[in-house]
């Protein structure tokens, strides 16, 4: 059977990835185009910073931008504001926040939110479900390299509650907000709510200074990091009103994946 394009570029890439390191040798391609995609993948995941090639970069390029094509792309002014939504809500300025459910890499934002490490150098877990992992994978090799120089310059780990910035590169949004998150133990302290608090408030201030208009957040430190679900919401809406009550962004999106978080978000708005 003939390979398609597709599949001759997968095959291109993970022969280039596996040429990097010499304990790939023995590493076989699978015959299934999606196990391959999982293969290829997994390799960008655990690849260490560095440059590559010209070739690999624009055959990565057009991979990634065929398999966004092919998960479709939303845009901003396509979701909903909260105030269309609920009309009756309390919240301020529900005519600039919006709830949207998805996968937020095919979200056209000016601005996502990446839920990051304190290395900030994304996810090295192959095919992993974190949002950390799904931003660096779907933008590429560059937002790892552009994330491993900031890092190198700052000279220490990302301190909790603070934002950096990126280009998107392969995503749709133009730039990455980088944060990172408190990690919750048995009970939340006062001190990882207002951690939680100032990685929304250093997003909205960096994402005003870079000019952006449209920013979507991830539920931060939600997933890996443990914290409750219904509090960070609750933080989370807070600290997005209070800031747009002397802002000029204008939407702010909270991406939610899972029901409960959506459900969650639904009955704060309301």
């Amino acid at each position: 059977m003939r390979r398609s394009i597709k599949e001759k570029r997968i095959s291109s890439l993970i022969g280039y990835l596996k040429n990097e390191n010499d304990g790939y040798a023995s590493l076989r391609e699978p015959a299934d185009c999606f196990e391959k995609k999982m293969l290829l993948r997994s390799l960008m995941n655990v690849r260490w910073p560095g440059a590559a090639p010209e070739e690999y970069i624009k055959e990565q390029d057009a991979f990634l931008k065929e398999e966004l094509a092919a998960k479709g792309i939303v845009a901003v002014p396509d979701i909903p504001a909260v105030s269309d939504e609920y009309p009756c809500t309390g919240i301020k300025n529900a005519d600039r926040m919006s709830i949207w459910q998805g996968d937020i890499t095919g979200l056209a934002a000016d601005g996502m939110v990446n839920a990051a490490n304190s290395q900030m150098l994304g996810c090295f877990v192959p095919c992993h479900g974190c949002i950390d992992n799904a931003i660096h994978s779907a933008a590429g090799i560059q937002l790892r390299n552009e994330c491993a120089e900031i890092m190198e310059r700052q000279g220490r780990e990302e301190p909790v509650g603070r934002a950096k910035i990126t280009k998107g590169y392969n995503l749709p949004a133009k730039y990455v907000l980088h944060t990172v998150g408190p990690t919750v133990g048995l009970n939340v302290t006062e001190k990882q709510k207002e951690e939680l608090r100032s990685c929304y408030i250093s997003c909205l201030i960096l994402a005003e200074k870079e000019g952006l208009k449209t920013l979507a957040f991830c539920c931060i430190s939600t997933g890996e990091f443990h914290f409750p679900n219904k509090l960070a919401a609750q933080i989370a809406v807070d600290a997005v009103d209070r800031y747009l009550t002397r802002s000029k962004l204008e939407r702010v999106i909270f991406n939610v994946f899972k029901d409960e978080d959506l459900n969650l978000y639904r009955k704060l708005m309301q």
